[in-house]
């Protein structure tokens, strides 16, 4: 089978706001071979960041509507692209990116040979310095953490975030699903990724998770506190997610964890304080730290502020309240976009994937698809 049409699907994933970046051992394609046939990669050459219907998607890969259709149908299940259906309309199709987006949403389809091929390319796909630059996710303190003479925004405030959506979903952990797999599991809460708005709709068609009330969502949200996992919701204000991670398994934090000043990576306001004299060096903040940010020395809980990320778990159960949060000086804190979209078109621009020529290009084209497809 020749690869050919799999590198233009790489290099098209490439040009989407997360990136797809090439390897020498070809990884990459290797991986795209175990999710696309050669038909649903050819077809996935055709979707934009543009929702558009199965009979203008048709019309550019050059087959019929029907096919198209029953194609689309097809791929939005395995999760390999976004559906979106209004009520009385057709439904319409988008391009997602790989990582978060194709990925996360393989948490039904996982083998150990697609797992192997995927940890092996995460080195690659984690470039810390654009992630640094334009994060896809932010790191949240748990409501118990925070001080109620902390000053915290809205979009800083997890239970606030549930509050403002309508819609959940509660999904599996693809990281901890992994591990699990792997025989390398830490046994914390596998059902603890919260979907919220729009996307609950594209899980459900993917027959992933199940939907939930807000109390069950705000209940996720304890859980999490109890578990020991990291809050880290979607890079905007007006967010999708709140992925609940852990150190050992999230790809994300594992891969941050070897940078030499983990926090430097991580979008968050918040960072932790230590009053050493209270600290009687009990060592429960010690296992709450997803982050390998505290360590006993001379009896006494000492705390790394290169690898804290402000998440707060360490502070929610210390007997002797020797640690609280304080909100990091404002230069060191990046702004938060308003929507995702905003997140992604920053993330395009530091990528050199952004232009107004190319934005011009793909509205005309999907303009003019559109009109031709509707012709007699």
């Amino acid at each position: 089978m020749s690869d050919d049409i799999y590198k233009q699907l790489a290099r098209h994933l490439d040009d989407l706001p997360g990136g797809y970046p090439e390897t020498e051992s070809g990884v990459e394609l290797r991986i795209l071979h175990r999710m696309f046939s050669p038909e649903e990669a050819a077809l996935a050459l055709n979707l934009t960041l543009l929702y558009e219907e199965a009979e203008v998607i048709g019309r550019r890969a050059r087959i019929p509507v029907e096919q198209a259709s029953r194609m689309l149908e097809g791929m939005a299940k395995k999760g390999l692209i976004y559906r979106m259906q209004r009520k009385g309309q057709p439904p319409r199709y988008m391009a997602i990116q790989f990582v978060i987006g194709i990925w996360e949403m393989q948490v039904n389809h996982l083998d150990p040979d697609l797992i192997q091929d995927f940890n092996e390319y995460v080195p690659i796909l984690f470039n810390m310095e654009e992630w640094k630059r334009a994060p896809q996710l932010r790191t949240v303190p748990v409501e118990q953490s925070i001080d109620h003479e902390l000053k915290v925004f809205p979009y800083e405030d997890a239970i606030g975030l549930v509050k403002e959506n309508k819609k959940f979903l509660e999904a599996p952990c693809i990281c901890r699903k992994e591990r699990r797999i792997m025989s390398e599991g830490c046994g914390k809460p596998e059902g603890n990724c919260l979907i919220m708005g729009g996307g609950v709709d594209i899980y459900k068609n993917a027959g992933i998770g199940r939907e939930i009330s807000r109390e069950e969502a705000l209940g996720l949200i304890e859980k999490a506190d109890k578990a020991g996992l990291v809050l880290q919701p979607s890079f905007s204000k007006k967010i999708a997610n709140i992925c609940c991670c852990c150190g050992c398994c999230c790809q994300v934090l594992k891969n941050i964890k070897k940078h030499p000043q983990p926090a430097d990576l991580v979008a968050s306001p918040f960072i932790a304080y230590m009053h050493e004299d209270l600290c009687t060096g009990c060592g429960v903040c010690i296992d709450r730290c997803q982050m390998d940010a505290l360590e006993l020395i001379d009896g006494k809980a000492a705390l790394d502020l290169s690898k804290c990320i402000g998440c707060g778990l360490c502070v929610t159960t210390c007997p002797e309240e020797a640690i609280r949060l304080e909100r990091k000086p404002g230069p060191e804190t990046p702004p938060v976009p308003d929507k995702i979209t905003k997140a992604a078109i920053k993330r395009l621009r530091i990528r050199g994937k952004f232009s107004a020529r190319r934005v011009g290009s793909l509205l005309f084209k999907s303009t003019k698809d559109r009109f031709l497809s509707r012709k007699p």
